[in-house]
């Protein structure tokens, strides 16, 4: 029994340090260094490229590994090359696998997943493709899929490398730059708990009025 709960604390403990990354950055980077670097790419690029890990932090990380870069703890360059990386590299695999895998879902009718739903998706990248995976950058758990679906829905390969590279790199500059002028501000230092749970609320603030907004339709129809 010993075992079995050494274990399963070791794996709360591994998952409490994955949800909140950003809380143990700084003590990481006294204790490991540049391995903290392989860290934060590993950490972005599952984030992004792995449609079963969209709890991994991603903005607030960006924002702490900022404010440790203006505080000389960590490189601005190297950090803000890694994120892009890390960014790039996440949603190209993500886009691959649903391209290679999508069809195969599709290839018989489910309740709620029809083929007409992908030819709808099909038709919303062709549309509004670039916008949204530029967009959606910004909104936890749907910048982890979005570059899934677009990749079901065929996305010229083209089109979507343009549109991941130009959201990558505002991503990574807005967030990591943010932390490094700002992070280390005395009012941020002494609230930066409250920082960062301010920093995650408006991230997917997008996605709450969203869901509020398609909720008072669907009232307003029936």
């Amino acid at each position: 029994m010993d075992i079995f709960a050494s274990i399963w604390d070791f794996i709360l403990k591994l998952l409490d340090i994955a949800l909140h990354v950003d809380a143990y950055l700084f003590p990481l980077v006294q204790e490991y260094g540049v391995f903290v670097y392989l860290l934060l790419f590993l950490v972005i690029f599952c984030e992004t490229g792995l449609v079963v890990t969209p709890f991994l932090p991603g903005d607030s990380l960006l924002f702490a590994a900022g404010s440790l870069a203006g505080a000389g703890q960590l490189s601005y360059p190297l950090l803000l090359a890694l994120i892009f990386a890390a960014a790039v590299l996440g949603d190209q695999v993500n886009y691959s696998i649903g391209r290679f895998f999508g069809h195969k879902v599709f290839e018989r009718e489910y309740r709620f997943l029809k083929h007409k739903h992908l030819h709808a998706a099909q038709a919303f990248y062709e549309r509004h493709g670039g916008k949204a995976i530029i967009l959606c950058r910004w909104v936890p758990l749907i910048r982890t899929f979005a570059p899934f679906v677009a990749g079901v829905a065929e996305m010229h390969r083209g089109r979507f490398i343009l549109f991941n590279f130009i959201g990558a790199a505002a991503w990574a500059l807005s967030l990591v730059s943010a932390g490094f002028f700002l992070g280390n501000l005395p009012f941020v230092q002494k609230n930066f708990s409250l920082i960062i749970y301010a920093i995650i609320l408006i991230s997917v603030l997008p996605v709450i009025i969203e869901v509020a907004r398609n909720l008072l339709k669907s009232r307003k129809i029936n």
